[in-house]
């Protein structure tokens, strides 16, 4: 990983050992002054040794510090020269006017914007989507918002042509699991990786030789430990919107990107459907006046 790791260690920050939690605490709290920083130096100011940094380093994928620092060092003036360092961790208080809070939000969502985009796999995503595309049924599941969004990518799907069910319900979602084969598909979506629901239908959908993909925020979650691949996405929290909520914008980007991908390898038959779809509900639209 060699951008995308600001939103990479926040989200996972909770998650990790309390060693290289003070670690990942000081590249967050100055990003900046990180990247500048000798790996004595940023150790000492973690109250740590330098072999927990290099452990730190290579937990989140880079072979040492110097790989880390140049990351740290891009990001953070790609970050300064767009400007999106305004509002970024700022609270909204409770008296705060309107356009000082959509400012927070504005912020926080162009910059979780890029780092999904800066982390996200292409070539996990291209495999994800050629296996869509030759699948006879996609099923998706996720609970709640996660749910949500597997609906949207249901209904996108669909449109184009292509044979996708989404299971919010528990024991719908094993139903339609235990009906797959080899060929079909079946993404689970989870922030956290960690609702049972969706790891238990993914792997009844795997236990039966479908291709099984997990879309959350934590790569070494237990749903991400049982999918065949994985679309990690980027979480961002503001007041007001935590946990899954500061995800769905995320996650609903990493599901487009696929969707995106599936109507370039279909682009004919999406044209296709694009315009019989709007056709049929053409008589259900209001004319202008």
């Amino acid at each position: 990983m060699t951008s995308g790791a600001l939103g990479r260690v926040e989200t996972e920050l909770p998650g990790l050992p309390e060693a290289l939690r003070r670690v990942g605490e000081v590249i967050l709290g100055d990003p900046a002054e990180a990247a500048r920083s000798t790996i004595i130096a940023l150790a000492e100011r973690a109250g740590s040794s330098p072999a927990t940094v290099t452990r730190f380093c290579r937990a989140f994928g880079f072979s040492g510090y110097a790989e880390l620092r140049v990351a740290l060092a891009t990001e953070t003036g790609r970050a300064a020269q767009a400007g999106w360092g305004a509002g970024v961790g700022h609270e909204i208080g409770p008296d705060d006017p309107l356009d000082s809070a959509i400012e927070v939000m504005a912020a926080a969502d162009t910059r979780l914007i890029q780092d999904t985009a800066a982390q996200l796999d292409l070539d996990t995503v291209a495999r994800v989507a050629d296996a869509i595309v030759a699948a006879p049924r996609v099923l998706l599941v996720g609970v709640s918002t996660s749910g949500d969004v597997a609906r949207m990518l249901e209904g996108r799907l669909r449109r184009i042509g292509v044979p996708g069910w989404s299971a919010g319900d528990a024991h719908v979602a094993l139903a339609e699991a235990a009906l797959l084969k080899e060929g079909d598909v079946a993404v689970g979506v989870s922030h956290r990786g960690r609702t049972r629901e969706v790891m238990e239908a993914l792997a009844e959908a795997g236990s039966h030789g479908a291709l099984t993909v997990a879309v959350t925020s934590f790569p070494r979650s237990p749903l991400a430990e049982l999918a065949d691949l994985v679309l990690t996405t980027a979480s961002r929290e503001t007041t007001f919107r935590l946990g899954g909520l500061a995800a769905v914008h995320s996650q609903v980007f990493v599901l487009d990107a696929v969707y995106v991908a599936v109507a370039q390898r279909t682009y004919e038959r999406t044209n296709e459907a694009f315009e019989r779809t709007i056709s049929a509900v053409e008589s259900h639209r209001v004319e202008r006046g």
